[in-house]
């Protein structure tokens, strides 16, 4: 597998940014160009990513084409459609969103209307028309899970693979965005062997965080960097280095250079301890 993550610093060119990818120890990265990028640009980028063996994971299209008012999810459509359009022009294994919240007011935030049969179905419908609006030939679309939203679970991924139809539809894979109940928390390797024995040759791409359970009078989970939290990071990146080896793990949601220096040496250390190789 490959580790990646966030690049802070400015990079006027392909050179400069693949440099700035290998400076940090990576092999992955998240895609460098905005949607409308043209096509020379894209060439230039692509090229001097295979050059330096650098894989682009993901094209991130965060929004929320299933808000209930009707302008802000056409919106969100159309920024899915241009984000999986560059995925598929530049190479990158994917494209990634959320499925989305019928919340009216967080893009992703929880609603009661979001487990219901009615926005499972508003959201395979979402999902094809943004395939079908595209046809990729080489990226494929991926939602991560969500707590609240479909698909939260490796069965309801699998029944979502399935109602949605199309071979450009893939996986993408956030454990911690799995981890809801205290239950679930106590068994994270449980929950990564699944998800992997379910999905394993259809994930393009992972999040790598961790996730903490407060001593609170209600059950509080909460987001942490990699290596402080209750994740079984050594199931994790043993299951996944089984996958194709392009599969990516990606750094997020840190605040500093720093962090995320700290976050990969964590990982690096618990994929030596293991025999993975990053």
């Amino acid at each position: 597998m490959r580790l990646g993550g966030p690049i802070s610093e400015k990079c006027p060119d392909p050179a400069a940014w693949t440099a700035a990818v290998k400076r940090l120890g990576y092999r992955a990265a998240y895609c460098p160009l905005p949607p409308q990028a043209d096509d020379a640009m894209v060439k230039a980028y692509a090229d001097a990513a295979k050059a330096a063996d650098i894989v682009i994971a993901e094209v991130g299209a965060w929004s929320n084409p299933i808000d209930p008012d009707p302008a802000k999810a056409k919106a969100a459509f159309e920024k899915n459609v241009s984000g999986l359009a560059l995925a598929d022009r530049i190479g990158a294994r994917c494209c990634v969103n959320i499925a989305g919240s019928r919340n009216p007011k967080s893009w992703h935030g929880p609603s009661a209307e979001d487990l219901t049969k009615e926005t499972f179905d508003l959201i395979v419908q979402t999902v094809r028309g943004i395939l079908d609006a595209v046809k990729p030939t080489r990226a494929f679309y991926t939602l991560e899970c969500m707590q609240w939203t479909p698909p939260h679970t490796a069965d309801e991924y699998v029944e979502l693979l399935k109602a949605v139809d199309r071979k450009q539809f893939g996986v993408h894979f956030d454990p911690v965005n799995m981890i809801w109940s205290p239950e679930r928390y106590y068994h994270t390797g449980d929950i990564l062997r699944e998800f992997v024995a379910k999905l394993g040759p259809r994930i393009r791409s992972c999040h790598c965080k961790d996730i903490t359970l407060s001593n609170e009078l209600t059950v509080h989970l909460s987001e942490i960097r990699p290596g402080l939290g209750g994740l079984d990071y050594k199931t994790f990146l043993k299951e996944i280095s089984g996958l194709d080896p392009d599969t990516s793990i990606m750094l997020e949601h840190l605040k500093s250079d720093e962090e995320y220096k700290q976050a990969a040496e964590s990982i690096r250390s618990v994929a030596k301890e293991v025999g993975v190789s990053l």
